[in-house]
């Protein structure tokens, strides 16, 4: 039995200002930094003993996993890092308000770019003072290996190799393994784990903050379909409903 263990990052501050973020790079809020050690916490009272972890080049899950790891007293386990565990590439919507972006081009236009598994938010422009695509993270990437923009779609395409040659091999040398990562990425591979349709998989928010602990088999398939969240269950369903409702004025 393999231990697999998803961590989506603590609030981050233009998660706190309602912002598109994708591969900006902010930072934590003050209550980012609150969720992450509590998560690191939760797995200590679970008794799960983390070998490994991998990680995003996004600050915002790199400090998450290490105020867990800290909690955990298991800051000397081995870290990982790569791009393709990034949040998805928002686009030209990076930076943008997501309750003036709704306002704007509609409900259905705004779901369809926020939730659905194909449709992609118009290609970043040079001039978008948030465009992320040169940062010093992405230097040594072949120019076409960057996106301009990203449905789930193109997360799971670009995700599912770093699963396969990094993650798997720990797993198979039974090592619990703890992925900090964002809120996309992690729905990317919850729906290779879990078999979920392309027409279900709008329908998945993972709170920050929350850790999700798989129990995988021989073959790496779960024994519990969507795994163990720790926590309070109605508070988890209340912060899941609130990523649902981030383009309302009220959220």
């Amino acid at each position: 039995m393999a231990t697999l263990v998803l961590l989506r990052h603590g609030q981050s501050t233009w998660n706190l200002e309602n912002r598109f973020t994708g591969w900006y790079d902010c930072d934590l809020s003050a209550r980012g930094e609150q969720e992450a050690r509590a998560s690191g916490r939760q797995l200590r009272d679970e008794g799960v003993a983390v070998d490994v972890a991998h990680t995003s080049v996004l600050v915002r899950a790199i400090r998450t996993l290490h105020l867990a790891l800290e909690e955990l007293g298991r800051t000397w386990i081995p870290e990982h890092r790569h791009w393709r565990l990034n949040e998805r590439h928002y686009g030209n919507l990076t930076g943008l308000d997501k309750a003036e972006t709704k306002e704007k081009y509609g409900d259905a236009q705004f779901l369809a770019w926020r939730r659905s598994y194909d449709v992609p938010p118009p290609p970043i422009d040079a001039a978008n003072p948030w465009n992320p695509n040169a940062d010093d993270q992405y230097r040594a990437l072949a120019p076409d290996v960057v996106p301009a923009t990203e449905c789930l779609k193109d997360v799971v395409v670009r995700m599912l190799p770093y699963w396969y040659d990094a993650i798997v091999p720990d797993l198979r040398a039974g090592r619990v393994t703890l992925v900090a990562a964002h809120g996309n990425s992690l729905r990317a591979l919850i729906k290779h784990l879990d078999g979920i349709s392309d027409d279900e998989i709008p329908g998945l928010e993972i709170p920050t903050g929350v850790p999700i602990v798989y129990r995988l088999d021989q073959q790496l398939r779960p024994e519990r379909p969507g795994g163990q969240w720790l926590g309070d269950p109605e508070a988890i369903r209340a912060a899941a409903e609130a990523v649902r409702r981030q383009g309302d004025r009220t959220a």
